[in-house]
C-alpha cells in the first residue's frame, strides 16, 4: 500500500488535505486533479493524520493511520465552553487515597487515552513505567527520603527545600508524605533523542490526570520523587526507566478519599499584549 491512498469515488478535489499538511508533502496539480504525495514525501511525513482527519468525505487513508482506525467526531459528545471550564477547574491534586487497588484495566485505559497527547514533531516517544505493588511503592518513597537525608547530611550548605526536615520526620514516624501511600505510581518518560521530551512527558501526564477524573481516580504529581530520581542512583535503579530516558515525571494514582464541592479561585492571569 502506498503511504497515501485516495478514493477517487469519494474525493471532491477540494484540496483540504493539501492545505492542511504541516510539511507540505501533498500536492494537487490543478483543481481537476486528485491529491498526490510529492516525491520523497514519505521520508518527511509526520504521521500526524491531519490529512485523514480534515477530509469530510472520508476519501483519504494513510498507510500508518488507516481511516478505519480514525472514528468520526460525534457531535453529541462535544462539550460546551462552560462544561470544559468546570471540568478543567475541578481538577484537584489528591493526596489521600482509599486503600483500594486501581484495576490494571483502568490504568491501561488511562495510558491509552494519554497517548493522544501532542508530542514534538509527532515523535510519540513517551513510554510508561507503572508500579502497583505496595512494597515497591513504599520502597520508592523510602529511597527518596534517603536522598533527602544524604543531601542534608553531606552538603549542609546546600539550599535544600525548607520542608525536607518535615518530610524526613514524618517518614521516621511511619508517615509517607512522599507518595502518600498511593496504590499506583506511573512514570512517563522519553529518551534523550526526544527534542521536546519534557514537554511531551508533561502533556501526556496532563491528559492522563484529566481522563482519570472521569473514572473517579485521584492523581497528584510526585515532585519529590522527581527530584530524587535526578540525583540518587539507588532510586534510579529501583525505578528502572528504559535506557537513555532522561526526560521523566512521576504521578500518584488512586481512588480519592475526599470529595470536592467547590472550585477554588486562583490568581488573575498576568497578560502582556503585544
Amino acid at each position: 500500500m502506498p503511504l497515501l491512498l485516495v478514493d477517487e469515488n469519494k474525493c471532491k478535489k477540494e484540496g483540504l488535505c493539501v492545505s492542511e499538511c504541516p510539511v507540505a508533502i501533498i500536492h494537487q496539480k490543478d483543481k481537476d486533479s486528485f491529491p498526490a504525495l510529492v516525491p520523497g514525501g514519505e521520508q518527511v511525513c509526520l504521521r500526524c493524520g491531519h490529512c485523514v482527519a480534515v477530509c469530510p468525505h472520508g476519501a483519504l487513508s494513510h498507510k500508518h493511520i488507516p481511516i478505519d482506525a480514525c472514528p468520526l467526531i460525534e457531535k453529541d459528545l462535544v462539550i460546551t465552553e462552560a462544561q470544559a471550564a468546570q471540568f478543567l477547574r475541578s481538577r484537584r491534586s489528591v493526596r489521600f487515597f482509599k486503600d483500594t487497588p486501581v484495576e490494571k484495566e483502568i490504568l491501561q485505559r488511562l495510558i491509552e487515552i494519554a497517548r493522544y497527547a501532542p508530542t514534538g514533531s509527532n515523535s510519540q516517544m513517551v513510554e510508561w513505567t507503572v508500579f502497583t505493588d505496595k512494597e515497591k511503592i513504599r520502597n520508592l518513597a523510602g529511597l527518596t527520603v534517603d536522598w533527602m537525608k544524604h543531601a542534608r547530611e553531606n552538603d549542609p550548605d546546600a539550599k535544600t527545600p525548607p520542608y525536607f526536615p518535615l518530610i524526613i520526620a514524618a517518614w521516621d514516624f511511619d508517615m509517607d508524605v512522599v507518595l502518600r501511600d498511593a496504590p499506583s505510581v506511573v512514570i512517563a518518560s522519553a529518551p534523550a533523542s526526544a527534542v521536546s521530551g519534557m514537554a511531551d512527558v508533561s502533556l501526556a501526564l496532563s491528559y492522563l490526570e484529566l481522563a482519570a477524573q472521569t473514572m473517579k481516580i485521584g492523581t497528584c504529581w510526585a515532585g519529590l520523587i522527581q527530584m530524587a530520581i535526578n540525583f540518587w542512583p539507588p532510586l534510579q535503579e529501583a525505578v528502572g526507566l528504559p535506557e537513555g530516558h532522561i526526560h521523566h515525571y512521576a504521578m500518584m494514582l488512586g481512588y480519592a478519599k475526599p470529595r470536592y464541592y467547590r472550585l477554588p479561585e486562583r490568581k488573575n492571569p498576568k497578560i502582556y499584549w503585544k
